[in-house]
């Protein structure tokens, strides 16, 4: 016998609810985490200074007319960790692999293992592109994606996973100033608008977002592991090594 309203979808919806459900605890666990007081939330730490910021702008021609060949492009999925439970999870934009892992699945923590990925079709594409990444201050690099938007959709407010004790090693940066990109600090509603080109920044203990705006917006991540000379300026907190990004924001080069 079959209860009411327990079809074929019950799976689905079971699935969804502990989902969210995991996500809350998620929230309520990070909630808790301790960050080194000198670190004051929302914040993001531009790479403009270690990046060549005008060969950056002189991409965006090119992207463009890449991206006007392509109509197939998988959405953009925020993963679990939306803000509030019930926000969606693929608000809208495209991605577009420019590494693959060589699994068919992989684990989210392995962004920036080299040995796991590999040049996508895609990234053929993007010629200009991707020798540009060659000039970034990484000694290896794994996940690459280009994320865009020809719609005027916002991106969910979200945590990218839930670990305080990893920190990725990533810059974020874009050809265009289009695209309204915040960090957030929840718990007073407070957003900080990146205004350079380039960014690194706490995926954990703050979230972050954009808010609609008309026209293509262009957005590229690139994760990996920084050169040791790099590293070498980025303080690192004792503990919640998933807020070297912000502690760096906030105080500046290590002494």
């Amino acid at each position: 016998m079959q209860l009411p309203g327990l079809g074929l979808g019950i799976r689905p919806r079971i699935r969804n609810f502990i989902e969210r459900e995991t996500a809350s605890y998620v929230h309520r666990r990070l909630d808790r985490s301790r960050v080194d007081d000198r670190i004051d939330y929302p914040c993001y730490k531009s790479m403009d200074a270690f990046i060549d910021v005008e060969r950056l702008k002189a991409l965006d021609a090119d992207i463009v007319r890449a991206l006007e060949r392509r109509t197939q492009d998988n959405r953009f999925h925020a993963g679990p960790f939306t803000l509030d439970k019930d926000d969606d999870q693929i608000p809208g934009g495209c991605e577009i692999p420019l590494t693959v892992n060589k699994n068919k699945t992989y684990n989210y923590y392995q962004l920036d293992q080299a040995e796991l990925w590999s040049p996508s079709v895609e990234s053929a594409e993007f010629p200009s592109l991707m020798e540009f990444i060659r000039t970034l201050p990484f000694k290896s690099t794994g996940r690459m994606v280009i994320l865009y938007d020809t719609n005027s959709n916002a991106v969910t407010a979200h945590r990218d996973h839930a670990r305080r004790e990893t920190c990725h090693e990533f810059i974020w940066f874009r050809t265009r100033l289009s695209k309204p990109f915040y960090v957030m600090n929840h718990r007073t509603k407070e957003r900080k608008y990146v205004e350079s080109y380039s960014a690194w920044f706490d995926t954990i203990n703050q979230f972050h977002g954009a808010d609609a705006a008309p026209g293509l917006s262009i957005s590229i991540r690139v994760d990996g592991k920084f050169t040791d000379e790099f590293r070498s300026r980025i303080p690192i907190p004792d503990f919640n090594a998933a807020s070297t990004p912000a502690l760096w924001a906030c105080i500046g080069d290590r002494s």
